[in-house]
């Protein structure tokens, strides 16, 4: 019988090992991948059923990633193992389409559900969130500050976060570095910021990139 295949996104070496170590008698591995642009690359190759993947990465973080995959394949399934214990990651996610939002420092049953319930087209939140996400759905609070801003403007935003130079995220992205600066101001003038250190301060606030 052939076993679901699983692919592993995370920029934690002992946490991707452990992973495998607890997966491995279920599903079928694919391997693993440290960043937010890799998940999506690999996603693209191997098809997998299920992508387990955390939410803080470099160069772009898993949430965003997800939403480019959705893009393109709206079938994609992705189940977050994240350390953010807070409802307002878990509605994001969420709202991109994610299939499941567990924490790492939940049982490890507790991802294989999620995992399967994923395969089976269900969506699972871990229990100690699910009542305070309910919750905020039915107040209105309001979601990701940052949906307002392009896929590509994300990925700006996360490499000038992570201390990279308008030239150096030219060359990541393949654009000329007065593209990212009109990327840059556009997205001061979205968010009501007036300078870089306050584009920064927004993305670590907002999870955008790792602490």
């Amino acid at each position: 019988m052939t076993r679901p295949r699983v692919l592993l996104v995370d920029d934690h070496r002992m946490v991707a090992e452990g992973l495998s170590s607890l997966l491995g008698a279920e599903f079928e591995l694919l391997g693993v991948v440290e960043d937010g642009r890799a998940m999506i690359s690999a996603a693209k190759a191997l098809r997998p059923d299920v992508i387990v993947a955390d939410i803080s990465m470099p160069h772009l973080n898993g949430i965003y990633a997800l939403a480019q995959l959705k893009a393109e394949d709206p079938d994609v399934k992705v189940v977050f193992l994240t350390m953010h214990a807070e409802v307002a990651y878990a509605r994001r996610a969420l709202e991109e389409g994610a299939k499941g939002f567990v924490l790492k420092h939940s049982a490890p049953a507790e991802l294989v559900t999620a995992i399967r319930a994923a395969l089976e087209g269900k969506t699972y939140v871990t229990p100690t969130l699910a009542g305070e996400l309910f919750q905020a759905v039915r107040d209105g609070t309001p979601a990701d500050p940052a949906a307002a801003l392009t896929p590509r403007q994300r990925e700006v935003l996360q490499l000038l976060a992570e201390g990279c130079s308008a030239k150096e995220i030219a060359g990541e992205l393949g654009v000329s570095a007065r593209t990212v600066e009109f990327h840059k101001y556009r997205m001061m003038e979205l968010l009501g910021l007036s300078n870089s250190a306050e584009l920064v301060h927004f993305a670590i606030k907002h999870g955008i990139v790792p602490i």
